[in-house]
């Protein structure tokens, strides 16, 4: 603890610190000479592509990726054209853009993925320089090419490019140029000697930094701020400017007293700071400068490269890799020499009273004194995060726990998330994992991106350790890191499918909300068919396994999966893909194995495919079925020969079905139809396609009486139903006369009520009452009630000695007018109702 602060340097009214983070473990003989290096933020891989320099057609380029620590990820020959800048994407893909505009992307352990092209002009003309970026779009890439245009693409997951307006006055490249992305759109900054020029979409335009030294006659060098906020520019008289990147303000500028060109520059200002500060590094220099005019200068025994962070600039040597950067606030607070911070005070009091001495509880009167006992605590436990050494995060969280001893109202949640929070970090900064992310930058990428990276190097007991211990929701947790690891497995060659089945169904056993079927598509793309169809058999929901049985071509077990699962729409779904991929005697032997698909599919062609129909039946010699396709088809048909002939296949078929009475029924239809086409010409009556029984009734209503009977006698037509029909036809017309030799010709088998009800409704009570007589005596008093003959219903109902028909009659007697009638009606009611 004495030493914390050995290794800070003041600079305005801060402190710098560099910490060691790793001693590399890569051996590289001649360092970082002679490499193309990229390491991705957030303490991600670094990515070297060695002898590039070298012409000799027999030595290739070596492309290498390590952890941050050094450990080797991956390493293979560089076989493809000149790579002319290596990046990292924010998902840790590997981009290689080579100088004919082409990108490569691999993934972290040198596994090809894909590539892409920057456009022909690019082609054409050829890469100058360029830049890998990351923006809120995700990763993109800007390409200066040998026309001095520059071509952009600021999503390589939509690739959309952009050709940016020409600089004017550019003979040659650019002294230097960056990547800004501001109002949601990205541009580019581009330095012409002394002029400074934006490019967007549309122009571009000449800016001047505000109070940029006079002495300047070009921009050397530049550099964006990790969040786009801030820049800072060196020129070649020294000077580093830094303001806002919209260069609208000034924030300060250092004369470095150094005119050579830097190799690189990056800005190093952690977030929440006031002091703007940026990292100059020469051959063997690093300058970090800020707001006032002294710098913190380092010398570098090696080659070495810097990579801006969210809160400081690591630096990777062939030996070493570091971080630089302002200490942060609570740390300050608390290690600074004489600081009275309660923080501080804090700790003191904790180490006195570790040592048994009384002084620890002055330390405490003074900082309840002051009523600053919860700061204290919050200090500590702050600058616990910031700290990178194990011992120090715990003598920190030690204090901080004393502290809060002494306060009965001090939320917890703070110290336990801090005391979860460094357990993970340390175990991820571990030199085999080699992610040396700080506090901040853990908070700002998130647990859920942390784990992604974890398994994403196939460190899955350690993703499944983290998820557990941080309590992390199962399906966001242990159950996703488990599912990216059985797809991992099942893509492994050296064990057999059996042994992988049964190792991914125990793993996953207990795991919620994991689809088989996603892991089964993996074993499929890796070219193991059997092993897919074993892990298809653990997926609970055959609407995730139907699918891919299709894509591997096993439609018989597909369609099986689909008429287990009960869903009509998932068999309909297999059933339209099998009949566009078989030919037709196949799909139909498959259907008759499987006769739920079968009725299903024969309901879908009853109303879409009415040819298709029919092949099934006849596949099936199902001559009752076919039978009935005729007859409905013949329903469709306009032309009278081409319906009975349909009508004539309907009874062959009903024959053969030995069905005599669906074969009678038609073959009357047919001579049904060849009658009314008769009639048709002998009396131009249009009665083609009409029903029997209307048919008749057509035939009674225009006067064709025999023709009717003819009908009636040739068809068997009961006798109630043909009384009916010429009852009503010739009460239609009005043709009385016709209707009362009719009622004489024979007894009428539906009685003659009807004969007085029709009469009535076409309001003719004369004829109704001629039929009166011929009324049955149990229907005489409604007769008589019809036509309006009280008297003759009384005498009816008297007769019969009917209590409700003798009520009936007097609901429709008057008193004042019928009441001897009325008397009568009582006294026969009484009677009635005695007996």
């Amino acid at each position: 603890m004495a030493f914390v602060t050995a290794n800070w340097n003041p600079l305005g009214e801060a402190f710098y610190r560099k910490i060691e983070l790793y001693e590399m473990g890569w051996n590289l003989k001649d360092g970082l000479r002679e490499c193309l290096v990229a390491a991705a933020p957030y303490g991600g891989p670094i990515a070297l592509l060695k002898g590039r320099i070298r012409r000799s057609p027999s030595a290739r380029p070596q492309l290498e990726i390590y952890s941050s620590s050094g450990l080797p990820l991956a390493s293979f020959p560089w076989k493809s054209g000149v790579v002319k800048q290596l990046g990292w994407t924010v998902t840790d893909d590997l981009l290689c853009v080579q100088e004919d505009g082409t990108v490569l992307v691999y993934d972290l352990f040198g596994g090809f993925k894909r590539h892409f092209s920057m456009g022909n002009e690019v082609s054409q003309s050829q890469v100058l320089d360029t830049k890998i970026f990351h923006s809120p779009y995700g990763t993109g890439v800007a390409i200066l090419t040998g026309a001095l245009r520059f071509t952009l693409a600021t999503n390589i997951d939509d690739i959309k490019l952009r050709r940016l307006p020409e600089v004017p006055g550019l003979q040659g490249a650019p002294s230097c140029w960056a990547v800004l992305t501001q109002d949601r759109q990205c541009k580019v900054l581009v330095a012409n000697e002394s002029q400074l020029f934006i490019l967007d979409n549309t122009a571009c335009t000449p800016v001047t930094p505000p109070g940029l030294s006079p002495e300047a006659s070009s921009i050397v060098q530049m550099c964006v701020s990790f969040s786009y906020k801030y820049l800072a520019l060196i020129t070649d008289s020294g000077h580093v400017w830094m303001g806002t990147s919209n260069l609208k303000e000034k924030l300060s500028e250092v004369d470095t007293k150094i005119k050579t060109p830097p190799k690189q520059m990056a800005w190093c200002r952690r977030p929440k700071s006031q002091q703007p500060s940026a990292v100059v590094m020469w051959d063997g220099l690093l300058l970090v400068v800020g707001e006032s005019k002294e710098t913190i200068k380092y010398h570098l025994d090696d080659e070495s490269i810097l990579v801006p962070e969210l809160d400081g600039v690591r630096i990777i040597s062939g030996t070493h890799h570091e971080l630089l950067q302002e200490v942060p606030g609570a740390c300050e607070e608390i290690f600074k020499i004489a600081s009275m911070a309660p923080g501080a005070l804090l700790l003191e009091a904790h180490k006195e009273y570790e040592k048994e001495s009384q002084k620890a509880d002055e330390y405490l009167r003074e900082i309840k004194e002051q009523s600053l006992l919860s700061e204290a605590v919050r200090q500590c436990v702050e600058a616990a995060g910031h700290e990178h050494e194990p011992e120090t995060q715990k003598t920190l969280l030690r204090a901080a726990s004393f502290g809060k001893c002494f306060l009965s109202n001090f939320p917890p949640e703070q110290f336990v998330s801090m005391c979860r929070d460094l357990r993970v970090l340390n175990a991820v900064r571990d030199y085999t994992v080699g992610i040396p992310l700080t506090h901040t930058q853990f908070k700002q990428m998130t647990l859920q991106v942390l784990i992604d990276r974890l398994v994403y190097r196939k460190l899955y007991p350690l993703a499944i350790e983290v998820c557990r211990y941080l309590k992390t929701p199962e399906y966001q947790g242990v159950s996703r890191v488990l599912k990216h690891w059985a797809c991992y497995k099942v893509q492994q060659k050296e064990e057999s499918d059996e042994v992988i089945a049964k190792a991914v169904s125990v793993k996953l056993a207990d795991a919620a909300g994991i689809s088989y079927s996603e892991i089964a598509t993996k074993a499929y793309e890796s070219g193991r068919t059997e092993l897919a169809i074993k892990l298809l058999e653990f997926e609970p929901r055959s609407g995730e396994q139907v699918p891919l049985l299709l894509k591997m071509k096993k439609s018989p077990l597909a369609l099986s999966k689909a008429i287990e699962s009960g869903d009509t729409d998932l068999v309909y779904t297999v059933v339209m893909y099998l009949k566009n991929e078989l030919n037709r005697g196949d799909f139909f032997m498959m259907l008759r194995n499987q006769p739920v698909a079968l009725s299903l599919y024969r309901q879908f062609c009853k109303h879409q495919e009415q040819d298709t129909l029919k092949d099934l039946f006849n596949q099936d010699d199902d001559h009752e079925e076919l039978g009935n396709f005729y007859v409905k088809a013949s329903y469709k048909e306009k032309r009278l020969e081409a319906r009975i002939a349909l009508l004539q296949s309907a009874v062959d078929e009903y024959y053969k079905a030995k069905n005599e009475f669906s074969a009678k029924a038609t073959e009357d239809e047919m001579r049904l139809l060849r009658f009314q086409r008769k009639l048709e010409e002998e009396k131009g009556e249009p009665l083609v396609g009409f029903p029997l029984h209307e048919t008749m009734t057509m035939l009674l209503s225009v006067g064709l009486h025999k023709h009717a009977e003819q009908l009636y006698k040739d068809f068997r037509v009961p006798d109630k139903r043909f009384w009916w029909l010429k009852l009503k036809a010739l009460a239609e017309k009005e043709d009385w006369e016709e209707l009362e030799k009719f009622a004489k010709s024979k007894k009428s088998p539906i009685g003659y009520l009807p004969f007085v009800e029709v009469c009535i409704k076409h309001h003719n009570k004369y004829e109704a009452k001629k039929y009166v007589s011929k009324v049955t005596p149990e229907q005489k008093v409604k007769a008589h009630l019809a036509v309006g003959d009280v008297e003759g219903a009384a005498e009816a109902a008297i007769e019969r000695r009917s209590e409700s028909e003798i009520s009936t009659v007097l609901s429709r007697c008057s008193s004042t007018t019928d009441h001897l009638l009325v008397e009568r009606l009582n006294r026969a009611k009484a009677t009635a109702a005695k007996k």
